[in-house]
């Protein structure tokens, strides 16, 4: 083992004040998703052993969901040269792009590992999408950064790669080691997606509207990167003809971002960015209440959908 390796790749999972440790929505979604469905499942005893086993093996998917999201986040932060995340050091700030990218590699391989003891070659597949739906995302938003103009339709395409896959394919697993009906699978990854969407969205909506502080790393981050997030796009729509020429050009020229803060404004970008993520919260929530049995674990499941369009980091 390399000591310094293993630093760099527990970097977000053991600080002593915890702001490394992020929300862990995902890993959160998987549990509540799997003692939900396990309510539906009256030949599970709470003392046999099948129980013993599913339960292992949901907590060991929600590690596998934490770790590739944390990998992806070590990737994600050499790409954009960040400096915070979190509310501290980058981690390829604290030990070096090589050091970052073999650190998330290593989670990554980890993951795998961890993946494959679960035994089930439809959960295999599923995660396994989801990291090839991570380089997608990643390269999608490349290719936005290069030509400076997105439409709506390609930045949800996007956020989906990046942020709602990893969300819906999570609970969808949850769903295949429960051996749920294929409709409870179906749901289970409809919640995952919405909320994965909506989660994405407010914090597009937050780069707007929060400090450093309360979001861990720097406000106005998107605009300054040359990205062209959801309140922008919504301004577009009707500050085209001076918006546009900014977007194209990524951000760069003195007042560009001045003049994009001032459409987005006007054009009410950010509370109509929140309102479309409230009505995929609505649609994560309607798609549990409508497939689980009701239960204090379904009545969670709906409660986290509203916190992801209500939290202010």
């Amino acid at each position: 083992d390399h000591p310094v390796l293993n630093s760099a790749a527990r970097y977000f999972f053991n600080t002593e004040d915890g702001k490394g440790k992020g929300k862990q929505v995902r890993p959160v979604m998987v549990m509540l998703l799997s003692r939900a469905m396990m309510q539906m499942n009256s030949h599970l005893e709470t003392s046999t052993p099948q129980l013993n086993h599913t339960l292992k093996s949901q907590r060991r998917l929600a590690e596998i969901t934490e770790m590739i999201h944390t990998a992806s986040l070590f990737h994600d932060d050499v790409i954009d040269d960040a400096d915070t995340r979190r509310g501290q050091p980058a981690a390829h700030r604290a030990f070096g792009n090589k050091m970052a990218i073999l650190a998330g590699d290593y989670l990554l391989a980890r993951a795998s590992i961890y993946l494959a003891r679960l035994r089930n070659v439809d959960v295999v597949e599923c995660m396994s999408t989801t990291i090839e739906h991570l380089v997608r995302g990643e390269v999608l938003q490349i290719k936005d950064s290069r030509t400076g103009v997105a439409d709506m339709e390609g930045y949800l395409r996007k956020n989906f790669y990046k942020t709602a896959s990893l969300m819906a394919n999570s609970c969808k697993s949850a769903a295949l080691l429960n051996h749920a009906t294929p409709e409870v699978v179906d749901a289970a990854y409809r919640y995952g997606k919405h909320v994965g969407v909506a989660f994405q969205l407010i914090d597009d909506a937050l780069d707007f509207e929060g400090s450093a502080a309360s979001l861990g790393k720097p406000a106005l981050a998107d605009l300054n990167a040359g990205l062209s997030t959801a309140p922008v796009l919504f301004a577009a729509e009707s500050h085209g003809d001076v918006l546009i020429p900014a977007m194209a050009r990524k951000f760069k020229e003195a007042g560009d971002i001045d003049l994009a803060l001032q459409c987005i404004q006007e054009a009410d970008g950010v509370r109509r960015t929140k309102e479309l993520a409230a009505v995929h919260a609505e649609m994560a929530m309607e798609a549990v209440i409508g497939a689980l049995e009701p239960s204090p674990f379904r009545d969670s499941l709906v409660h986290l959908a509203s916190r992801v369009v209500d939290r202010s980091r």
